[in-house]
């Protein structure tokens, strides 16, 4: 994304209040916000994706509490190092348990439920889950900084000769749906540790880590830069940056390398050998957090997402009240095929005022008087084409097929048009 595409995009926090996606109020909190009808549409559609993305590629889902015993947090590290970010702890009788501020130490005991062979690993265990962060008020910023994270995330455990494999195939899902999604990285990332810093581990740990993830890269061909100080604290990882509307750049997705988390919680798989062996932890991220992936697709888009991920997919417009009969046969022919649809009745305003209205709905259908004689719809398309006239089963037909296909294009081509 260059600086004129970055200049031309909107603010997600107005375009949030214009298009009704999503709020905030004092008395919830700051950081804190919540999800009107048509932006839990968005969302929804985006976390559908992810976990079909997910299961296609391996993964299994779980559910893990909000919520863990202190001491979870003193084993995996993040209560010595991490701990300015975390809520206080809540006291429950003569235990102190904490929200937490990641979900890789519940995956680490998912992993140890049970024994494991190696088998079966690469083990990939996925969860779209909360977490919380106690930011400061001060960098709080609309969906892109907040409290209440929803993080799409997973963990791998593999062993060493897994590793390269297993980050280069989450590298690939990671590109493949900023494609889908029409987002543009404005660079990639080699997050190392500071000189000096809290850090766990050897540094052989650290060195085996960095190599690991300097194939990843080189063998994907993409462009990188290595920075010193951006590591997590138990390990090195691969960030993929995006910009906002103001040109600030910031981490979208990632791809850690652990070797710490493991060894902290005791995890082991019986190897070909007998023996037990320790797995290694790669974390996951597809597209990061719901809200900061949800701010930038608000931005680039405009409000016009995707046909697939667009709130309303078919606006059904009647010329006049004489032809809503016919409007509502189709709003009910593009619900039963699995549409986002509705009517825009004549009552809300003249057609050319609708038309305008409705001007980020991807596909809008037009029935007049010529429409309902021959039981068809005039197309108007988001990119301004209009399809000669379809009989409305046809119509409902292609502009389903369009958002299965999570097609870019809004219309196949074909001699009718």
């Amino acid at each position: 994304m260059d600086r004129e595409e970055t200049s031309r995009m909107q603010d997600h926090r107005k375009l949030g209040r214009e298009l009704e996606l999503f709020g905030s109020d004092p008395l919830i909190g700051a950081g804190l916000p919540y999800w009107l009808p048509d932006g839990a549409v968005v969302r929804h559609a985006l976390e559908e994706y992810l976990r079909e993305v997910e299961r296609h590629a391996g993964y299994q889902h779980v559910y893990s509490p909000v919520l863990g015993k202190r001491e979870l947090y003193e084993i995996s590290g993040h209560w010595s190092h991490y701990r300015e970010h975390m809520f206080p702890p809540m006291n429950l009788g003569d235990e102190q348990v904490v929200l937490r501020p990641s979900l890789c130490p519940h995956h680490a005991l998912i992993y140890r439920s049970q024994a494991r062979s190696y088998r079966e690993l690469p083990l990939r265990i996925a969860e779209l889950g909360g977490m919380y962060r106690s930011e400061l008020s001060g960098v709080l910023g609309g969906l892109t900084r907040v409290r209440s994270i929803q993080l799409n995330d997973a963990h791998i455990f593999c062993t060493i000769d897994q590793v390269a494999a297993e980050a280069s195939a989450a590298l690939a899902l990671i590109r493949a749906a900023y494609r889908d999604l029409g987002i543009q990285p404005v660079g990639y990332r080699l997050s190392l540790p500071a000189q000096q810093g809290e850090y766990v581990g050897e540094p052989a740990m650290w060195r085996r880590a960095a190599e690991l993830l300097t194939g990843v890269l080189d063998d994907a061909g993409v462009d990188y830069r290595a920075e010193a100080g951006e590591a997590a604290f138990y390990g090195p990882k691969i960030d993929v940056q995006i910009a906002d509307h103001a040109g600030r750049e910031s981490t979208l997705s990632t791809i850690q390398v652990d070797f710490h988390q493991p060894a902290q919680f005791d995890l082991h798989y019986v190897g070909s050998d007998g023996a037990q062996h320790r797995p290694v932890m790669v974390h996951r991220s597809i597209i990061g957090s719901m809200e900061r992936a949800m701010a930038q697709l608000i931005e680039i888009h405009g409000g016009a997402f995707p046909a697939w991920l667009a709130p309303t997919q078919l606006a059904v417009l009647p010329v006049s009240d004489a032809e809503v009969p016919a409007a509502q046969d189709c709003v009910r022919q593009g619900i039963a095929a699995g549409l986002r649809a509705r009517l825009v009745a004549p009552s809300q305003g003249s057609l050319g005022a609708r038309i305008r209205a409705d001007r980020r709905v991807p596909y809008q259908a037009v029935i007049g008087e010529r429409e309902v004689a021959g039981r068809q719809v005039a197309l108007r398309l988001r990119n301004g084409h209009r399809p000669a006239a379809l009989p409305v089963t046809e119509a409902v037909a292609g502009i389903r097929a369009n958002v299965v296909a999570r097609s870019v294009d809004l219309w196949a081509a074909t001699d009718r048009e």
